[in-house]
């Protein structure tokens, strides 16, 4: 069954077709919200606040965009509202190992992704969200402007300036 059918049974009210969505949809709605927020905590209740959303509002959801379009600006609003409440910043401390390359390598490229990170979680919240759309997701602009709710020029300008502040910071800190 293709996307179109599942909303389609879901507005219906088929809970199995609305779980089939989700469950489809969950892994890229996790990695883009733990991306945004840094935090593995706070990113879980992120993804939850913006699944309930989902799950309560699906016959207000237009498949203009793909179901995981929605459910990335869902969580997108959700965690502007958060940002908005709690004006709390914090940086993204994630371990990964690659068990291919020596162990040196791992530290080397383990601390290098952490300072990216550290840079791009610097970023205000409506640049961040575009760079990320963008160069993790591969979001077209039409895409990103409907998402963060603001014109197709002003993503062109934030995505701008966020690139130019990424390479200033890693050539300052000599990253790489």
């Amino acid at each position: 069954m293709d996307e179109l059918e599942l909303i389609s049974k879901a507005k219906d009210g088929n809970k199995s077709a609305l779980n089939t969505l989700l469950k489809d949809n969950l892994n890229i709605l996790k990695g883009y919200v733990v991306k945004m927020v840094g935090d593995p905590h706070l990113a879980q209740d992120i993804v939850q606040d913006a699944l309930l959303k989902a799950v309560l509002n699906i016959n207000k959801f237009e498949p203009k965009a793909k179901f995981s379009t929605w459910l990335i600006k869902i969580s997108t609003n959700v965690y502007r509202d958060y940002l908005r409440k709690n004006k709390v910043f914090q940086y993204i401390d994630e371990n990964f190992a690659d068990r291919g390359k020596q162990v040196e390598d791992v530290v080397i490229a383990n601390y290098e992704y952490k300072e990216i990170m550290k840079i791009i979680l610097k970023l205000p919240y409506e640049k961040r969200a575009v760079f990320i759309l963008k160069h993790y997701y591969g979001y077209n602009y039409e895409e990103i402007s409907e998402i963060v709710n603001c014109p197709l020029g002003t993503v062109r300008s934030r995505l701008h300036y966020a690139v130019k502040y990424i390479i200033k910071e890693i050539e300052k800190k000599e990253i790489i």
